[in-house]
C-alpha cells in the first residue's frame, strides 16, 4: 500500500513530461551531465601531486595558504 510501482513512476513520468516539455527536460539533462563531468574533473585534480599540476594552480594554492596562515589567530 505505502511503496511506489513501476505504474505510478511511469504516470509520474508522463505528467512531469507534459509539464515542462521535452526541450527543457533535456536541457535540464545536458546541465545535469556537465555538472558531473565538472564535479569528476575537479575530484581528478585533487588527487594528482603538485607537480603533476599546471604553476598557476600551485601558485593559488600557495597563495591561499598565506592568506589562511595570515588570518591564523596566534
Amino acid at each position: 500500500m505505502g511503496g511506489l510501482s513501476l505504474w505510478h513512476w511511469l504516470i509520474v513520468l508522463v505528467i512531469v513530461v507534459l509539464v515542462f516539455g521535452t526541450k527543457r527536460l533535456k536541457n535540464v539533462g545536458q546541465d545535469l551531465g556537465e555538472a558531473v563531468k565538472g564535479f569528476k574533473k575537479g575530484v581528478q585534480d585533487e588527487d594528482k601531486p603538485a607537480a603533476q599540476l599546471p604553476d598557476e594552480t600551485r601558485r593559488e594554492d600557495a597563495n591561499a595558504q598565506t592568506r589562511n596562515d595570515e588570518q591564523t589567530p596566534r
